[in-house]
């Protein structure tokens, strides 16, 4: 049985990615860090429903700690898929943004993935098939204001994915991005209401969490194979 290992899958994606991975036939670990009860309930409710899950829990900005978490993964063999979800927010307008906030969001969701995928990578081009992909998001294609930091840790994903997908692509193993719009969030209903939405995106909705799982669970499968080094827009015809 192949194992995927879902970074950030207590939130509302990394949570529809998780399910889904798990209702593929994937052992799947669900790696959280604040809020890593979620994660363990969610792999509780996986396991009960016959599937396989465990969850984890260390912070991806730290590299000691993520190498040691890493390892001890890695003791039950490779990990085949890894989906690097995890991410923050600290927006402010870069004029006002803070050393804190700039290094805080890049710390998650750039660094995290080398973090994460460095110590992966190799026992999982050892068994000749893989797949990495990268969440990413609208704000790195379009920016947006207030998110500089976002959209650069978000955007340095499609650099570093195109290249990992060159060094990677010889010896079976994919690496991809997959960059979600409006997606039905509590975060986003907090500061978006439906007409706000309707004006913002062609499709005049929100996304689902699971339309996002539905894609990534297509790019991690064998009949992705030939797909590699791609940055995919879900975004309701947005950019």
């Amino acid at each position: 049985m192949k194992r995927a290992l879902v970074t950030g899958a207590a939130s509302p994606i990394g949570a529809a990615i998780a399910r889904q991975l798990a209702a593929d036939g994937l052992h799947v670990i669900l790696h959280a860090h604040a809020n890593l009860e979620r994660a363990k309930t969610l792999a509780g409710e996986l396991r009960g429903a016959g599937q396989k899950a465990e969850a984890i829990g260390f912070d991806l900005s730290d590299a000691a700690a993520s190498a040691a978490a890493v390892a001890a993964v890695l003791e039950a063999g490779p990990v085949q898929v890894l989906v690097h979800n995890a991410g923050t927010h600290a927006d402010a307008p870069m004029a006002g943004m803070t050393a804190a906030q700039w290094h805080s969001v890049i710390d998650i969701s750039l660094n995290g993935f080398f973090h994460v995928v460095q110590p992966l990578l190799l026992p999982m081009i050892g068994t000749r098939w893989g797949r990495i992909v990268a969440i990413s998001s609208v704000s790195a294609i379009m920016g947006n204001r207030g998110q500089a930091n976002y959209a650069a840790a978000k955007a340095g994903l499609t650099g570093a994915v195109r290249s990992l997908s060159l060094e990677c692509a010889p010896r079976g193993v994919t690496a991809n991005v997959v960059a979600p719009g409006v997606i039905d969030s509590p975060a986003v209903k907090a500061v978006m209401t439906k007409e706000q939405i309707a004006q913002l995106v062609p499709a005049k909705r929100a996304g689902r969490p699971e339309e996002v799982a539905d894609l990534v669970s297509f790019l991690a499968s064998d009949r992705a194979s030939y797909i590699s080094g791609q940055t995919i827009s879900i975004n309701g015809g947005m950019a």
